[in-house]
């Protein structure tokens, strides 16, 4: 029996579920719009921050309806996700027992539906259940769009690094979705100032959003598999700054911020660390109140703030980012 004929033998089942996509969700590695960590992304679903983390499935029952069905094995999660990144089939059929919840809804869009069954939707609300989940809008500014940035920034970082020179000025800035950024810089720094101590250069508008860990399996009907930021309202036009407004302000937050993690840590998973491009550096992001930051151990940083909506303010190397980088990859949960 092929795939296609046990989707159709189920349909209309409600009990059934057909897994469109999945993603991890441990201390390392969580879906960013869910929260600045690992507890808070636990909380966005009401779940405890079980050490070893979960697996999430995401998929529709016989019936359509969107599920977010939460498992406990997080190895079986991780080896689907591993083949299906490399092109494998692999039917992920997680064991009753290892179920956690079922929760109604996805936190993050899935672009991928299982054929022969009505389209995705909400299930029908019973007595009790919460509220469906859904993905934040792309056409607003907030924490959640501000981290699904900065995963774009990682996930495409010889593309963002290649805009910024070495001092991290910025050639040609560009806003969420490749416009022209509208953003003014400050009357005392125009665009490619140096600002401050050496270690933050002048702002420039970049931007974009997509989500962090979900993977699709092979040969299922895709097309973007995140959220991105590039609504159409004004916010996406670039951020306009008045003469007086400083953005560098929030960046010097973020980075006296991270210095405090040094001190005092942070929950788990506020400062991930994972494998780079070439070059050998580790590719590095931290997040806090209202800030998100990318940066490569070997090179330089970039901080989105909440306060700017699809601005991504380029940090220079400089004298003391490199120590800074150094002893927060000391630190940071990285993948196992």
């Amino acid at each position: 029996m092929t795939g296609t004929d046990r989707i159709a033998e189920a349909a209309g089942d409600a009990d059934a579920l057909f897994v469109l996509t999945a993603a991890l969700l441990t201390p390392a590695r969580f879906p960013s719009v869910l929260g600045d960590d690992y507890p808070a992304a636990c909380a966005a679903l009401g779940l405890a921050p079980y050490a070893d983390g979960y697996g999430l499935l995401f998929g529709q029952d016989g019936l359509g309806a969107r599920w977010t069905v939460v498992v406990d094995d997080v190895s079986l999660v991780a080896v689907a996700i591993s083949s299906w990144d490399c092109g494998m089939a692999y039917d992920l059929s997680p064991d009753e027992n290892s179920v956690v919840a079922g929760l109604p809804g996805w936190p993050l869009p899935v672009a991928t539906r299982a054929p022969g069954v009505p389209a995705p939707h909400d299930p029908a609300p019973e007595e009790g259940d919460p509220p469906p989940l859904a993905p934040p809008r792309d056409d607003e500014w907030g924490p959640a769009q501000r981290r699904t940035g900065a995963d774009e920034v990682a996930r495409q970082w010889s593309v963002w690094r290649a805009r910024v020179a070495d001092d991290g000025t910025l050639g040609s800035p560009v806003s969420a979705g490749g416009r022209d950024a509208t953003t003014t810089a400050p009357a005392a720094t125009g665009p490619g100032a140096i600002v401050g101590t050496g270690d933050i250069a002048g702002p420039g508008g970049l931007g974009g959003a997509r989500p962090d860990s979900s993977h699709t399996p092979p040969g299922a009907r895709s097309g973007p598999r995140a959220p991105a930021a590039t609504g159409s309202g004004p916010a996406a036009q670039g951020s306009a700054l008045s003469p007086a407004t400083d953005p560098y302000d929030g960046v010097r937050r973020a980075l006296d911020q991270l210095r405090g993690y040094l001190e005092d840590p942070p929950p788990a998973g506020r400062v991930r660390s994972d494998t780079g491009a070439a070059g050998g550096g580790r590719t590095l992001q931290a997040d806090g109140p209202g800030w998100s930051l990318v940066a490569r151990t070997d090179d330089m940083a970039f901080v989105l703030l909440d306060e700017l909506p699809r601005a991504v303010l380029p940090v220079a190397r400089g004298a003391r980012l490199p120590a800074l980088l150094s002893r927060l990859d000391a630190m940071a949960l990285r993948p196992s």
